[in-house]
């Protein structure tokens, strides 16, 4: 347990910063799988839509330090494969 004032007060810091961070991973991965949905349905019009509001999304998490640039990159290039694929 924290024993002096500043380590207390980076133990509340830390738990905001989770929770801020927790909020901003779920909003990231729901507008991917809304992606995923739309092109397990086979609907290329709404996985596009769908594809064109996750892209800044996932960068959005890039910038504010929830996920490596790398690995947003991976899952954009992964998606856009996937619609490409299905518009087809």
């Amino acid at each position: 347990m924290a024993n002096t004032l500043q380590a207390k007060k980076r133990v509340r810091r830390n738990a905001r910063k989770t929770e801020v961070n927790k909020a901003r991973r779920s909003r990231i991965r729901t507008f991917v799988k809304k992606v995923e949905l739309a092109l397990d349905a086979g609907n290329a019009d709404e996985a596009r839509s769908a594809f064109l509001k996750a892209q800044p999304e996932l960068m959005r998490g890039v910038t504010k330090g929830v996920m490596h640039k790398k690995t947003a990159s991976r899952k954009v290039s992964r998606l856009a494969k996937r619609l490409k694929a299905i518009s087809a």
